[in-house]
């Protein structure tokens, strides 16, 4: 046993020397005023000759270049805070939150040894699985309860390699009623993948979307809809749009386009505020800068929403957003429909939701009323809780959604409502989430 423990302690301190010898080979090299030099005159080339706004880039490489000399970075020497610090001053003029430098050795390292052809495939395919991993973006797609899509898109990736899967996820919602995506937990992505998307939710005329500026290359470009998906569109069904604070870049622009064309209900909060795409340089074999090359011009406002971010219809907390416009899209589906079955079919849901937002209690003098026999049915109170058992099934606790209909926990498909004559419970009637109902008089087999 002794010797079992004399092991156990050498291979534990082994492990610990193990540890600390590969964070010692780990440690990162300290910044020297020379390499600071390097990064900061290569980043001010950089914005110089791509940023989009040439007056903008001028003044921020003028301000990082005057902080160098004056000392103000000389204190400075760890790598990660030396690029927080510059993204900073570089925000302080710009106010441009795409803009931002990165300590990132270790990528640029990779993307250097990538020459020969089996590199760069090793490299892409390495790519590609990383977005894989991640269902390229696509968290969830779903039917909700009373017919309504969800789709929980957390990126916008390359349609090169994500095409399938948006196509298979807008498919997938296309016999949906009303179909929500949510957007709150989406930094943006490719324009492309806005593209295609947004072609399922219009017809099969072309619809232009957005216009685009370049800097770099003095040019203009345009997105529309495209003439032909595969499988099925979408052009009537009502869409909701859901944001965040969180919601950034081509998310915004999606929500963007919607909000101007008409076509969807946004629910949620202001977004981030980023209009400027381009993207990641190399500076130094150590720092990285993304570089805003463009700016985008919506062909209705003849703006976008830098630095003010994208409006909501409907502004509430992002955690309340698919809550609030679940709701919404089931009271818009009732309102457009008369047919007393749909009527019931929309209803079931929404009587659900709106114990959340309008919790119902009940007093004790209220409970025991319902208590009593209806047929094969019992319902009984105990404890102050009430509970609904048929014959010698699975008894069920009741929890109301008004002052005479409950829900069974455990149960969905099926509720209860106490029927009255003046003032004396008669009935209970048994609901169905087909819209079919049944009924026991109370006191009677």
């Amino acid at each position: 046993m002794k010797a079992i423990n004399n092991l156990t302690v050498f291979t534990v301190a082994f492990l610990m020397l193990l540890t600390a010898q590969m964070n010692a080979q780990k440690s990162v090299t300290l910044l020297t005023p020379k390499e600071q030099q390097t990064v900061v005159d290569s980043i001010g080339s950089k914005l110089n000759a791509n940023y989009v706004f040439p007056d903008i880039a001028t003044k921020m490489v003028s301000s990082i270049e005057s902080k160098l000399g004056n000392g103000v970075y000389k204190s400075i020497l760890d790598p990660q805070e030396f690029a927080t610090t510059l993204t900073a001053d570089l925000r302080a003029i710009s106010n441009d939150k795409h803009l931002r430098v990165s300590f990132a050795p270790d990528r640029i390292a990779e993307q250097q040894q990538t020459v020969t052809a089996e590199d760069s495939l090793a490299f892409l395919n390495r790519y590609v699985s990383s977005m894989k991993r991640n269902n390229f973006g696509f968290k969830e797609v779903k039917i909700m309860a009373g017919n309504i899509g969800y789709l929980d898109l957390r990126s916008f990736s390359n349609v090169e390699y994500a095409g399938e899967t948006a196509v298979s996820a807008m498919n997938f919602l296309s016999n949906t009623d009303a179909i929500i995506i949510d957007l709150r937990n989406n930094g943006g992505g490719s324009p492309a993948m806005i593209q295609l998307i947004t072609s399922y939710l219009f017809g099969s005329e072309p619809v232009h979307l957005n216009n685009f500026y370049w800097r770099p290359s003095d040019s203009n470009s345009q997105t529309w809809t495209l003439p032909h998906v595969s499988g099925t569109r979408s052009p009537d069904t009502p869409v909701y749009v859901l944001t965040s604070g969180g919601t950034f870049s081509a998310a915004e622009e999606f929500s963007y386009n919607l909000k101007n064309l008409e076509r969807a209900t946004l629910v949620g909060e202001t977004t981030g505020g980023g209009a400027h795409p381009g993207g990641s340089v190399v500076a130094t074999d150590r720092f990285m800068v993304w570089v805003p090359t463009g700016r985008a011009i919506n062909p209705i406002t003849n703006t976008n929403w830098e630095g003010t971010g994208v409006s909501p219809h409907i502004k509430v907390p992002a955690k309340d957003a698919l809550d609030i416009a679940y709701m919404k899209a089931l009271e818009l589906l009732m309102e457009n429909n008369t047919d007393e079955n749909l009527q019931a079919f929309y209803e079931w849901p929404l009587a659900e939701l709106s114990i959340k937002t309008n919790p119902v209690t009940l007093d004790t003098k209220a409970l025991k009323s319902f208590a009593g026999n209806y047929g094969p049915r019992m319902v009984t109170l105990e404890n102050g809780t009430l509970f609904y058992q048929r014959g010698s099934g699975t008894k069920y606790e009741l929890f109301p959604y008004s002052d005479h209909e409950f829900m069974l926990k455990g149960l969905d498909s099926f509720r209860i409502r106490f029927l009255t004559e003046g003032n004396k419970i008669t009935a209970l009637q048994g609901l169905y989430d087909n819209g079919g109902t049944d009924k026991n008089a109370r006191g009677k087999e």
